[in-house]
């Protein structure tokens, strides 16, 4: 059976997600998990980005692309027709809130998806776009509860065209379906607008012979559902499995629900229905706000294709909750309130902040009053003032000066309110300021990706990469990583606190060159290498695998260096500033296409450099610029600049590069080797100042080069 999730759309807070396995009864379904079935086809129309394409494959920002501006997209339901995929869903009007039905197609099984626009717009809002054939004609039946009905549409001119067929129902029924029972046809909605209805707890069941028929009612309309958490109203297309119906419900929680939940109908007839829950289970992402549903799922529908063996589905979902963004303000805003008490406070007990109000400004103003009412009035309200002034000069006598800043004990009392206060301010300044797409990942041309993370470490440095990799695999599109174990016993799988798959590929022997060792089961193009002792933001590492997406021919680094002189000389990043340019990026940081990188560090051209490294037990990243540079007539390098970054290792003492006068020695050693075997690597390269964090800006320039390496043009990023 196949097994492999695949997304599609997003909103504001909701996406899509597009997935691939048979529903059955006890199905668990993932997705954050990879196109295992698409991958293993070679469908890939994501030019120059990475494999796999992650969820989601459709937002919001694709529908405003298209020229239909969209602050939500939900309630997805597919259609297949040949090899297209058709995908319809709500998208909801940013500036009148009022929902309308888009449509997306897919002709490469759900890679890319080409936004049609809206579809349907009537009136009224409009949602759920259940979509199904009748006698060889296409129909959709949306929810139309705001006026009172429930419409069936005709497709005159699939998919962009519709015609209003017959209306079904005079009544506002809410998320409706139909399906084809047991020789009948039967529809299901919830009707929230009926006397005594329980919001999602009820059902209400008409059936006929055909769907253009008049509907008859169920005998025990409305159903009702006795279990305290189970919810009737529906989330998704039913479908039949084994000669089952199964029925999608939405979870309780909300009014879009926070869930979806799965019933199997062991009893469909015209006077009695019964139908029991199983167990249906989509894996919790454990990423949290940095997955594209991790607040919530709440609509699925699968299908399943032609050929009989594979099903097709698409869910939406939740990256935040809805209401997210007002109470991380409020936290936020309340607790720079605390900072300012705290600050005032703590100034009267230092005695650098008067506790005492001036008296006058309770008095009396002296200028002309009309009417004696108006004067008793204000004195009553003065003499008020007067004794809370009063009051909260008393209060202030008890605080003023109680803190001797001078002495050991009130500076210590003093440090100890400023840490407060520094924490309290950046708790508040994260509740304001975070939360706002910086976990997210950054799509290219509308799509997401992911990537490897990998590592080489050794058993001195246990310390360091616990913590990198609880940290790393919370990134959004971090889709595994791979430790490199250089030496030592090699931790115990579950020692690493991860959300993702981690695997440890413990080495023969302890080299540098190992970081580049061909690796088939690396599954995505893009691999980050990243040393242990380095800690950056997940932001951080999103822009540069943006970058990297765009320029995939090249090795994007967050440290840039340059080699310079004669003899040459390995230069630090603060050096390369002041001379206005680099020509090296460190590999340590970096993102590049393994295949491309690892092939070229181990061909024959390269057999002479692995040897200088292993001599040094060093410079495998120079290594690796002089290859890449020595390969192309373009830029090979791009830097990013990190927000910010930790090095680790000068806490746990376990870095090869300590003593940074004998490990930059040994570098320029390397250089010089390395020049001799593959050419001049001086070329000058300018920083470039830029608005958007992340963006590339190249210049065009070229330098000289060796007998065996050709002029390369100069590149710059910051």
């Amino acid at each position: 059976m196949a097994s492999s999730p695949r997304p599609a759309a997003t909103a504001a807070a909701h996406r899509r997600g597009l997935i691939q396995r048979p529903p059955s009864a006890q199905a668990y379904l993932s997705a954050a998990a990879a196109l295992l079935v698409l991958a293993a086809w070679g469908i890939s129309k994501a030019d120059g980005a990475a494999w796999p394409v992650a969820n989601p494959v459709v937002t919001c920002a694709e529908v405003e692309d298209a020229g239909f501006p969209s602050s939500f997209v939900a309630k997805p339901f597919l259609f297949l027709q040949g090899d297209a995929i058709y995908m319809f869903f709500e998208t909801k009007n940013p500036i009148t809130s009022q929902g309308d039905i888009a449509a997306a197609v897919s002709e490469d099984a759900g890679v890319t998806w080409q936004q049609l626009g809206v579809v349907l717009d009537e009136e009224w809002h409009l949602s759920y776009p259940y979509v199904f054939t009748y006698k060889n004609k296409v129909y959709m039946m949306p929810e139309s509860s705001k006026n009172g009905d429930i419409r069936l549409y005709r497709a005159l001119d699939f998919p962009l065209k519709w015609e209003l067929e017959k209306v079904l129902l005079e009544k506002p029924l809410v998320d409706s379906v139909i399906i084809n029972f047991q020789g009948s046809y039967w529809l299901l909605g919830t009707d929230l607008s009926s006397y005594g209805a329980k919001r999602n707890r009820e059902i209400s069941i008409w059936y006929n012979n055909s769907p253009l028929s008049p509907w008859i009612p169920h005998k025990q309309n409305l159903i009702h559902n006795t279990g305290k958490m189970l919810s009737t109203r529906n989330g998704g297309r039913p479908f039949i499995y084994n000669g089952n119906l199964y029925r999608v419900g939405k979870g309780q929680g909300g009014g879009s629900g926070h869930g979806i939940q799965v019933f199997k109908v062991e009893i469909l007839k015209s006077n009695e229905y019964k139908e029991v829950e199983v167990p249906f289970v989509i894996n919790k992402q454990l990423k949290g706000r940095n997955a594209w549903n991790g607040a919530r799922s709440h609509h699925l529908d699968v299908q399943q294709l032609p050929s009989g063996k594979l099903w097709i589905g698409v869910m939406d979902g939740d990256r935040v909750p809805s209401g997210d963004s007002v109470h991380r303000l409020t936290i936020g805003y309340m607790i720079y309130g605390v900072v300012l008490i705290l600050v005032l406070v703590t100034g009267g007990l230092i005695g650098t902040i008067n506790c005492s109000l001036p008296l006058r400004w309770s008095l009396p103003h002296t200028e002309k009053r009309s009417g004696l009412f108006n004067v008793e009035q204000r004195f009553f309200l003065y003499h008020k003032l007067s004794s809370l002034i009063s009051n909260l000069n008393k209060l202030g006598s008890l605080i003023c000066g109680r803190i001797n800043y001078r002495t050991c004990k009130g500076r210590v009392y003093v440090v100890v309110v400023m840490l407060i206060l520094v924490v309290l301010t950046c708790v508040g300044t994260h509740y304001i300021y975070g939360g706002n797409g910086a976990e997210e990942p950054y799509p290219i041309k509308g799509k997401h990706s992911q990537f490897t993370l990998l590592t080489m470490t050794y058993d001195a440095r246990l310390w360091n990469l616990k913590m990198f990799v609880e940290h790393y695999s919370n990134c959004a599109s971090v889709r595994d990583i791979v430790v490199v174990w250089n030496k030592g016993q090699p931790p115990a799988q579950g020692e690493l606190k991860s959300v993702v798959p981690v695997r440890i590929r413990v080495e023969d022997r302890n080299s540098l060159n190992n970081r580049f060792n061909i690796d088939s089961e690396i599954k995505t193009k893009a691999v980050m290498e990243l040393d242990d002792d380095i800690m950056m933001t997940c932001d951080d590492l999103e822009r540069g695998f943006k970058v990297w997406r765009e320029h995939p021919d090249r090795i994007i680094g967050y440290y840039p260096r340059l080699s310079e002189g004669s003899p040459l000389e390995y230069r630090n990043e603060r050096y390369a500033r002041q001379q206005g340019g680099y020509n090296m990026v460190l590999t340590g940081a970096a993102f590049m296409d393994h295949g491309l990188a690892f092939k070229k560090y181990w061909s024959k051209e390269a057999e002479v450099g692995r040897q200088i490294v292993d001599s040094f037990f060093n410079c495998e990243d120079i290594l690796l610029n002089f290859l890449f540079a020595n390969a192309s007539l373009t830029s090979t390098a791009e830097y990013v600049k990190p927000a910010w970054a930790i090095d680790m290792s000068k806490f746990s003492g376990v870095a090869i590069s300590r003593n940074t006068q004998a490990h930059y020695h040994v570098r320029s050693k390397c250089l010089a080797k390395f020049s001799e075997i593959y050419g001049n690597l001086t070329a000058k390269r300018f920083f470039n100042s830029r608005g958007e964090p992340g963006a590339v800006k190249s210049t065009a320039q070229t330098a000289p080069r060796g007998a065996i390496v050709n002029d390369t043009p100069l590149y710059a990023i910051i």
